[in-house]
């Protein structure tokens, strides 16, 4: 399906097996589904159909699947042992990682820290969308400004609440990094919302600025209800974050489970 592709099939002179999400090719699909569950899909292929059902997310990782499934007919592996292999392989940490919760919320946990990365994760989730899609992300400081202000417009125009937190400040002002991401938000005319106000309730397509992201954390898990998506951008596997100098403990995956207990 990429464009380029043609150009690698006139370049090469070896076995090739293709595949493709829209088209047709040597690996082609019969039936997908996408929802906050993962995928489910029928591939048709050289070695006759094959079924996946995977707890990976969005439209990206079909094609991953697919690579893989073409990987493994390649290698000679049979077909139910490609299956077995890919329905096994649950998550990537750090990467649309789900945080396990009983509330009815989808909280995913993703290292999207530039605007491309940030756009495709929630160009992802939007196909998966069921109700609300909450946003929480920052920018490290010491680093790229001029993203600041790209990814405070695409976490806002993507979202129903987007909230603008700390990531790595490390040595910058942490306020003069939210006031950088804010500048690309403004523009959208949307509704800022206060902490307190996250608190009663988000009626209207908004933002907010939280400078502790264990803060923002808490007020976007509270704020969600059932059938919310709630992204944690920009950390993703890290366990840490950089304040100063200082390298503290820090992990949305944890931060995350310690706000939904609050919800009980």
């Amino acid at each position: 399906d990429d464009p380029f592709g043609p150009r690698i099939l006139q370049a090469i002179s070896v076995p090739v097996l293709t595949y493709s999400v829209t088209g047709d090719a040597d690996l082609s699909v019969a039936e997908v589904q996408f929802s906050v569950h993962g995928i489910c899909c029928r591939l048709n292929s050289p070695v006759g159909e094959i079924a996946i059902s995977s707890e990976l997310l969005g439209r990206f990782n079909l094609y991953n699947i697919m690579a893989a499934v073409g990987a493994g007919l390649a290698l000679g592996i049979p077909k139910e042992a490609i299956r077995a292999g890919i329905e096994g392989h649950l998550k990537v940490p750090g990467r649309v990682e789900r945080v396990p919760n009983d509330k009815g919320i989808t909280v995913l946990v993703d290292y999207a820290h530039t605007g491309d990365a940030l756009e495709n994760v929630l160009a992802t989730i939007s196909e998966l969308k069921t109700d609300r899609i909450i946003t929480i992300f920052g920018c490290g400081g010491d680093r790229d400004k001029g993203k600041r202000p790209v990814m405070g417009e695409i976490a806002a125009r993507y979202s129903d609440l987007a909230i603008v937190t700390s990531d790595n400040p490390r040595t910058e002002d942490p306020k003069e990094i939210l006031k950088d991401v804010r500048a690309g938000i403004l523009p959208l005319s949307l509704r800022e919302y206060t902490i307190e106000e996250l608190a009663g309730g988000v009626r209207e397509k908004g933002f907010a600025m939280i400078e502790s992201r264990r803060e923002a954390v808490r007020a976007a898990i509270l704020t969600a209800r059932p059938g919310d998506i709630v992204l944690l951008a920009g950390k993703g596997h890290e366990d840490y974050q950089i304040v100063g100098t200082r390298k503290l403990h820090f992990d949305d995956r944890e931060e995350a489970a310690e706000a939904l207990k609050l919800r009980d």
